[in-house]
């Protein structure tokens, strides 16, 4: 039978001689995630993962702060490829619509809202760190 350290270190948990840990974020995020199925607790999460749910539940707060960005859930729709350019390279046809006032990004659960005037290679920046790029 697998051990609680052994099955950490094959999800990427560097587990020390002293058994002191160091989660990556892709790590805590995917735990986190796991808080978010209907009908599963932080306590049910964190004994799963041998953690203290307090803990878990700082990991939770960085992701709701922004500070861990999240997998996209299982089951999720997929969307067409994201195109930006900047105003400055936008199409010059006379039908072009006026640049928008405000831009929307949706990844599962979580909505970036940004100025219309973001420019593209930003826009670009977030829709990876969101798990939407390659």
């Amino acid at each position: 039978m697998e051990t609680t350290n052994e099955f950490l270190t094959r999800l990427g948990v560097e587990v020390s001689q002293t058994g002191s840990r160091r989660w990556p974020d892709r790590v805590k995020a995917r735990v986190v995630a796991e808080t978010l199925v209907p009908g599963t607790t932080v306590n049910d999460v964190a004994r799963k993962y041998d953690l203290r749910p307090n803990q878990l539940s700082a990991w939770r707060r960085m992701a709701k702060d922004g500070d861990l960005v999240l997998p996209a859930p299982k089951g999720e729709a997929e969307f067409a490829p994201l195109v930006v350019f900047d105003a400055e390279n936008r199409p010059t046809a006379e039908d072009a619509e006026p640049a928008p006032s405000a831009i929307e990004i949706m990844a599962g659960s979580v909505a970036v809202r940004l100025d219309g005037a973001t420019p593209a290679g930003r826009i670009a920046e977030i829709v990876r760190a969101l798990g939407g790029g390659t």
